[in-house]
């Protein structure tokens, strides 16, 4: 390696800014889910149910991108 340059080291780690967001929103979707099957109709609480899986199916996808764009950026400084 030429003098003068470092090389970058890059990490991933376990859970980024925007996993916050996604696992607050899932958890919120679950209390509301219990809070209303109990409380108010259980026909809502299934309804509000359903979202947890799909904010956490989300979740993954934006996870995939977003490894896949921080592998690319490292694969080509090489």
């Amino acid at each position: 390696m030429p003098a003068g340059f470092k090389r970058q080291k890059t990490t991933v780690t376990m859970f980024q800014k925007v996993d916050y967001f996604f696992l607050g929103a899932a958890l919120a979707s679950l209390v509301a889910s219990v809070s209303l099957w109990f409380l108010v109709n259980h026909e809502y609480g299934v309804y509000v149910g359903i979202w947890v899986p799909s904010i956490l199916a989300l979740w993954v996808g934006v996870r995939v991108v977003l490894l896949t764009a921080a592998t690319t950026n490292i694969n080509r400084r090489k």
